[in-house]
């Protein structure tokens, strides 16, 4: 296991731009995928993650999407569309040697998981999709205005609801605001169902009971194959995301794929 997060994470060149990950464990290998504004550290270790699938006998590879965590900060949308993302973790997964592996992602992990099992098909085993439902097929909303938000002066300069969560949530993961202004702005590269359906590995689909972002579990589920979903009770899109339930579900998961 690598020391406190504060220390120099290992980085490899992915096309040329720094990704920084982390190696914990020394099971099985799942690769994990945080969301928006996020980090491996904010998302899988201080939500107790790392220590349930370890504890499960994993051992995962968390991945600094760029423009996040110790990752290389770009400033140019270009960079940052979920297939060009969804390339770092494929490029990962070949640099440490470690596929095909199951994948777990959160939220806009969760979309870069899909556009890594549908172009790298021969890297993932099976897809986690935590935080994304129905909202997969349709773009973000509101995001000229959380564009706004991020680059405003300070939170107190926010007044839309959704920009002041995504702004407030920056600032306390101590993000690079211009590369989460760009990500935002990147081209948006749509799913249709039929897209969906060519994805054959086994997929869980897990979404909070009350998330208003990722939508509905089963539309997305029900276009997959070998889909199933998963509805946390009480949960928003952000309280999901190290519940105890979901958790569980994707131990339960797992513990049905071949080994």
């Amino acid at each position: 296991m690598n020391g406190p997060r504060g220390t120099q994470l290992p980085r490899f060149d992915s096309s040329g731009v720094e990704i920084a990950y982390e190696r914990f464990g020394d099971g099985r290998p799942i690769l994990l995928i945080h969301g928006f504004a996020s980090n491996g550290q904010v998302n899988w270790v201080d939500t107790g993650w790392v220590e349930t699938l370890t504890g499960a006998g994993f051992a995962p590879v968390l991945i600094d999407n760029r423009g996040h965590g110790r990752s290389e900060k770009l400033h140019d949308p270009a960079f940052y569309t979920s297939r060009i993302m969804a390339q770092d973790a494929s490029n990962l997964i070949d640099h440490l040697g470690i596929g095909p592996l199951p994948v777990l992602g959160y939220s806009m992990g969760a979309r870069i998981g899909l556009f890594l099992a549908l172009d790298h098909p021969d890297r993932v085993s099976a897809l986690i999709l935590g935080g994304l439902g129905a909202a997969v097929f349709g773009p973000l909303e509101d995001r000229e205005e959380i564009v706004e938000g991020l680059l405003a002066p300070s939170f107190l300069d926010v007044d839309h609801e959704k920009a002041r969560m995504f702004r407030r949530f920056a600032d306390s993961t101590e993000s690079d605001l211009g590369a989460l202004a760009a990500r935002m702005r990147a081209p948006h590269i749509s799913l249709q169902p039929g897209d969906i359906a060519k994805i054959e590995i086994p997929v869980l689909v897990v979404v909070g009971e009350y998330d208003d972002i990722a939508g509905r579990p089963e539309p997305l589920a029900e276009c997959l194959p070998r889909g199933e979903a998963l509805l946390i009770p009480r949960r928003d899109h952000m309280r999901a995301t190290g519940d105890k339930k979901f958790k569980s579900g994707v131990l339960e998961f797992l513990d049905h794929l071949p080994r």
